[in-house]
């Protein structure tokens, strides 16, 4: 082999060895730039499971392009994981959402509408946080009018909403979509990158939650 060809052969397989390995080390969590370590861990309500809490507001363009990812994972979540929607509120406009939240959780119909008040907020451009189109839009969707606004309104729903807003100050957030894991770690605006790789992160957290565990 010519020795000029083989002295720069040998010097791209050098270099691509050398991306490989730092290819290799950005696989790898990094504290800080991945995710947060909470300053103030909280307990969990999950028992023995792994907790993962998805802090949100129906308005937020970025929990609307999280969802689907997080209902994609939900489907093949391990069984040693629990996962819970926390409606919060950081502003008085988020309050409708929050309490058509917890309104549809107690009518049963939570499921049955998630997705579709994502969709009418973000598609169809309709304002649920006005509540007099939040109760004709909810009347439209078949449930009963009267029983969702006595529901609603009700002081059960008023107590869940503020507990919401404590919990997002008890963990310190400062936007959403925040994941919190197993009460210490958190993943929240930029730290998750693309949808995609949101849900990657919290499957390597949820990984070194195990880790730690085993430790024990």
């Amino acid at each position: 082999m010519n020795p000029t060809i083989k002295f720069f052969t040998v010097l791209s397989l050098f270099f691509g060895l050398g991306f490989t390995v730092i290819s290799g080390a950005h696989a790898e969590l990094v504290k800080g730039q991945d995710y947060a370590l909470l300053l103030n861990p909280q307990p969990t309500t999950s028992g023995d499971k792994i907790e993962v809490l998805e802090f949100f507001w129906y308005g937020c363009p970025s929990c609307y392009k999280l969802h689907p990812q997080i209902k994609i994972w939900q489907k093949k979540m391990p069984k040693d994981v629990s996962l819970k929607y926390i409606p919060t509120i950081f502003r008085k406009n988020w309050t409708p959402g929050t309490k058509t939240f917890y309104t549809l959780e107690i009518l049963g119909d939570k499921n049955n509408l998630h997705d579709k008040i994502y969709d009418a907020i973000h598609i169809e451009k309709i304002d649920l946080s006005n509540e007099d189109i939040l109760f004709n839009w909810i009347e439209k969707q078949g449930v009963d009018r009267k029983k969702f606004i006595s529901i609603y309104n009700s002081f059960s729903i008023v107590n869940k909403s503020s507990q919401s807003s404590q919990m997002s100050r008890k963990y310190g957030l400062k936007g959403v979509p925040s994941l919190v894991v197993d009460g210490k770690y958190l993943i929240s605006g930029r730290m998750g990158g693309t949808p995609q790789e949101t849900i990657k992160t919290l499957d390597q957290l949820i990984n070194k939650v195990r880790k730690e565990r085993t430790k024990k």
